[in-house]
């Protein structure tokens, strides 16, 4: 005589494609990285490695690694948002995408990059706050590029 057990394991699926949203978020900080590195190089070589206490000195390669990570990370929780809002159009993704990118300029860039830099004690912390008008361009072109490759990969990935 054989006995069986079964074991019912509950699973919960969660709306959006996290994996789109890994590659949306890579490529839109790519984007973005290259846009910093021809404007302000300071800020990749510099200012995003101090996050980390990775600098001085100045390391455009570990700052792509560490812009590139954030930007993997908030494409996933970018793409949890897009889940619950559940769009079903390309222009409403890419509209979400674009501001997403807005929203983490203000929240990350704006207000919680200086404070933190400041703690760290790195040599770029920027003021509080910092709204500077080529931050909020490089983070739209993120959240464009975020939602244009969410877009193009969601139901494929």
């Amino acid at each position: 005589m054989s006995t069986t057990t079964e074991s019912a394991a509950q699973t919960r699926d969660y709306p959006g494609n996290w994996r789109a949203g890994v590659a949306g978020g890579i490529f839109g900080a790519i984007l973005m990285g290259g846009l910093i590195l021809l404007m302000n190089a300071p800020t990749l070589k510099v200012a995003i490695p101090s996050l980390y206490t990775l600098t001085p000195p100045p390391n455009a390669g570990i700052g792509l690694v560490v812009h590139i990570s954030h930007g993997a990370a908030l494409g996933v929780v970018f793409a949890a948002v897009i889940g619950f809002l559940d769009t079903n159009s390309t222009a409403a993704t890419v509209g979400a995408g674009a501001v997403w990118g807005i929203v983490t300029w203000i929240g990350l860039a704006a207000l919680l990059m200086p404070v933190w830099l400041t703690a760290v004690g790195s040599p770029a912390s920027p003021p509080f706050p910092n709204f500077a008008t080529p931050s909020l361009l490089w983070h739209l072109v993120y959240g464009l590029g975020l939602g244009v490759v969410y877009t193009l990969t969601a139901d494929e990935i």
